[in-house]
C-alpha cells in the first residue's frame, strides 16, 4: 500500500529566529495558523479519500518549528492528530513534525511520545557553525547532535534536513554536513538547495551583490554526490528541492529551484555511472541496457545524457533490460 503525508502547515509563529533564508509565507504557501477544528475537518475529509484510493498517510506538521509554538496550541493540534489515528487506524499510520534542534529537550520528547508522535525532522541546515552563524540560525552544530540523540534514544524516527549554497557555505562544508548526518544515523534526510527569496536577508545580500549561491550545475553535481553517500549508508533521502510552488517561483531572486530537481539529480548519477563504464572504452557506438524503470533517468531530461555522451565521442542507444542497472554492449 502506498504511503503519503497529509501536510498541515504551521506558519512562522513557532520560530524564535528569522533565519537569513526564511520566508515561510512563500515556502509553505500558507500564512494562516489552522485551528484544531480545521485540522480535524481536514483529517476526517481526507480519510475516506485515502481509503478509496488504497493509500495510507502520516499526519505531518510542517512549515515552522512545531515544538516552539505555544504549548497549548501545539497540544491541541497533537490531540486532533492522535484522535484521527485512533479513528482511522487503517489510514493514518502516525504523526510527524519538523522543528528546530534547539527546541527539543526531554520534556518535549515525552510530550510528543504521549501524543503518538512517530517521527521528528530537525531543520539542521548545516553542521558548520560558521555557516549557521552567518545565516542567523540561532543554534549550533552541537545542538543538532544533542537533539538528534534525544530523538533517536526515545524511539521516535529521526529525520534531518540540510541546505546547500547558504551564505558563506562551501562544498567542503556541505560534505562535512553529510558526514555528520551519516554519523547520527537518521532514518530519513531532506536536501534543499538554497532558494533566494524576496524579503529575506539573503535576498538583500543578493541584491547588493554580496552573496551568490551555488550555480545550478554545481548544485546538481554536489547533490548527486550527497544522494549517493546517503543511499550507500542506508539512509533514505525523502526529498530533494522545494516542492513546486507558484509562490516560490514568484518570489525567488536566485538560487537553485526546479520542480523536478530530484529527477535531474538522479539522471546525473546515471550519467556519471555511464561515463565510468564508457570512458575506458574506445569512442564509438554502443547500446546501454538498463531496467525499464530507469530509462528516463538514463536518457535525461530532453535527452541531455545522450547529448553529453555524444560530446565525449560516444553514440549510445539506451534500451530496457529487466533487472539491469548499466550494461554496455
Amino acid at each position: 500500500m502506498k504511503q503519503t503525508n497529509i501536510s498541515i502547515f504551521i506558519p512562522h509563529i513557532g520560530c524564535p529566529h528569522r533565519c537569513s533564508f526564511c520566508d515561510q509565507r512563500s515556502i509553505s504557501g500558507a500564512a494562516h495558523a489552522p485551528s484544531p477544528q480545521e485540522v480535524t475537518e481536514l483529517l476526517d475529509g481526507q480519510a475516506q479519500h485515502l481509503a478509496d484510493i488504497g493509500m495510507t498517510a502520516e499526519i505531518a506538521f510542517f512549515g515552522g518549528s512545531f515544538t516552539a509554538i505555544p504549548r497549548g496550541y501545539m497540544t491541541s493540534l497533537l490531540e486532533c492528530a492522535s484522535a484521527a489515528v485512533e479513528r482511522f487506524p487503517g489510514v493514518y499510520t502516525g504523526i510527524r513534525c519538523s522543528t528546530r534542534p534547539d527546541c527539543i529537550d526531554g520534556e518535549v520528547i515525552a510530550l510528543l511520545k504521549s501524543c503518538g508522535m512517530t517521527a521528528v525532522e530537525l531543520g539542521a541546515q548545516s553542521m558548520s557553525d560558521e555557516v549557521l552563524s552567518a545565516n542567523e540560525r540561532g543554534h549550533t552544530a552541537e545542538d543538532v547532535r544533542r537533539a538528534a540523540s534525544l530523538i533517536s534514544e526515545s524511539g521516535i524516527s529521526l529525520g534531518l534536513q540540510m541546505m546547500t549554497g547558504l551564505y558563506r557555505d562551501s562544498e567542503d562544508a556541505v560534505r562535512l554536513t553529510c558526514r555528520e548526518f551519516i554519523g547520527m544515523k537518521p532514518d530519513t534526510v531532506r536536501i534543499y538547495p538554497t532558494v533566494i527569496l524576496k524579503d529575506t536577508r539573503l535576498g538583500e545580500l543578493f541584491q547588493r551583490g554580496e552573496y551568490r549561491s551555488f550555480g545550478f550545475e554545481q548544485t546538481v553535481d554536489l547533490c548527486a554526490e550527497l544522494l549517493r553517500e546517503f543511499t550507500t549508508a542506508g539512509i533514505k533521502v525523502i526529498r530533494m528541492g522545494l516542492h513546486a510552488s507558484q509562490e516560490v517561483e514568484r518570489d525567488m531572486l536566485g538560487g537553485v529551484y526546479h520542480p523536478a530537481f530530484r529527477e535531474i539529480v538522479e539522471s546525473r548519477i546515471f550519467l556519471n555511472d555511464m561515463k565510468e563504464k564508457l570512458l575506458p572504452m574506445e569512442r564509438g557506438g554502443y547500446t546501454i541496457f538498463t531496467d525499464r524503470r530507469n530509462i528516463s533517468r538514463a536518457v535525461g531530461q530532453k535527452r541531455c545524457n545522450i547529448s553529453a555522451l555524444r560530446e565525449l565521442g560516444y553514440e549510445v542507444d539506451i534500451k530496457p533490460l529487466d533487472g539491469a542497472y548499466i550494461e554496455v554492449r
